[in-house]
């Protein structure tokens, strides 16, 4: 956590970039000149905006509030989607809830946990602060939109999690003020322990360290011998490869268009690229469908051809085609999300831009080909 401007953050390192540079190049040299005008010091409105980390001691944490219904409304439409409606769902992440006991919370310790037969581990089972649960949910959710819920909404949501585990009633609100109280009934709390011998430092450890490693030195494995092969069927399903790859590299890739063979003769080097008239008259690209897709997350849950936490592009593409209200219907599945055409899991309303999205929808209209 930064507490001045004074700090080496990103942009105060750069202000001292021109002084190391100068002297590097002039190797000490008296004369030498600072660069003027490169960098400047952080405002400290830009450190702070860096600066939102909440540690288990609660320092950092904002003032704020937020109860268990209003939680409850905001997970029901922001977090369901991937965790469940009781924070139980295992089909897109692990379970958030469960496997915990008013034992536990009276003990502090997580029973099930050394229980080799319960069938997994959930958040609440081991997590020990409410502080990580707290600042892990400001920063990184939700997953398509993350730093987007305001204050107040994640220590709402943080309740509505804590009184599904039964560590809070269901009136209960949730705020800075209250909130070590409700670390004394963290189920994990006394958990997290230090014995193991792997963290150094004063006060860090016990024992000795746990960094004993053995050499072999005799019969050791041999190296082994990573290679990959082509089937007889498919070894020019996809075109030569030899052609495919660049002429610059250890990869030459092999020539698919004759037969597997046994020696350096299967692999090739690529054919020179020749420079044609008709490529000179290509027209120019057309829209930037992988950026498009990188920028608003979409490859996260969908693939081109294959099933992922959602149906293929390809899939969607084939299921929709021919039908004259395809595009307009796709918008509008994209802008309001929506469940049951391809399964349990829902897809949740994205905040894509119109230009996006229709960009988007156009392409899956014509067939979703590959870029």
């Amino acid at each position: 956590m930064f507490s001045s401007p004074d700090r080496l953050c990103g942009w105060a390192l750069m202000r001292r970039l021109p002084v190391f540079l100068a002297f590097a190049l002039t190797a000490g040299a008296a004369s030498a000149q600072v660069l003027p005008g490169l960098g400047r010091p952080a405002t400290p409105k830009e450190i702070a905006a860096w600066d939102i980390d909440v540690r288990p001691d609660f320092k950092g944490l904002p003032k704020g509030a937020g109860t268990v219904a209003h939680g409850q409304d905001i997970w029901e439409a922001k977090c369901a989607s991937c965790h469940g409606v009781f924070g139980e769902s295992n089909e897109v992440f692990s379970p958030l809830i469960g496997g915990t006991t008013p034992k536990d919370i009276e003990t502090g310790r997580v029973a099930r946990l050394a229980d080799g037969s319960f069938p997994g581990r959930t958040t609440l089972m081991r997590v020990p602060t409410v502080a990580t649960l707290w600042d892990y949910i400001n920063r990184a959710m939700p997953w398509n939109a993350p730093k987007s819920l305001k204050v107040d909404e994640v220590y709402a949501v943080t309740a509505f999690m804590l009184n599904l585990g039964g560590i809070v009633p269901d009136n209960f609100t949730l705020s800075d003020q209250n909130i070590r109280d409700v670390q004394n009934r963290m189920p994990n709390r006394k958990g997290m322990t230090t014995d193991h011998a792997m963290w150094p430092g004063k006060g860090l450890t016990s024992g000795r360290l746990d960094v004993k490693a053995v050499a072999c030195m005799s019969n050791c494995a041999t190296e082994a011998s990573v290679a990959s092969m082509l089937p007889d069927h498919a070894r020019n399903a996809h075109g030569n490869l030899a052609e495919q790859n660049r002429i610059v590299g250890a990869q030459r890739g092999a020539d698919t268009t004759r037969p597997a063979a046994l020696g350096p003769e299967a692999r090739l080097p690529a054919p020179p690229h020749r420079a044609t008239a008709q490529a000179a008259a290509a027209p120019a690209a057309g829209p930037d469908i992988n950026g498009m897709l990188a920028k608003n997350t979409c490859t996260a849950c969908h693939a081109m051809d294959r099933k992922l936490v959602g149906p293929s592009f390809r899939e969607v593409a084939e299921k929709y085609a021919g039908k004259p209200d395809s595009v307009a219907y796709l918008a509008q599945r994209i802008k309001h999300g929506g469940s049951g055409v391809w399964g349990q899991i829902p897809m949740p309303a994205q905040g894509i831009s119109a230009q996006d999205t229709q960009m988007l929808v156009q392409w899956i209209a014509e067939g979703a080909k590959r870029p």
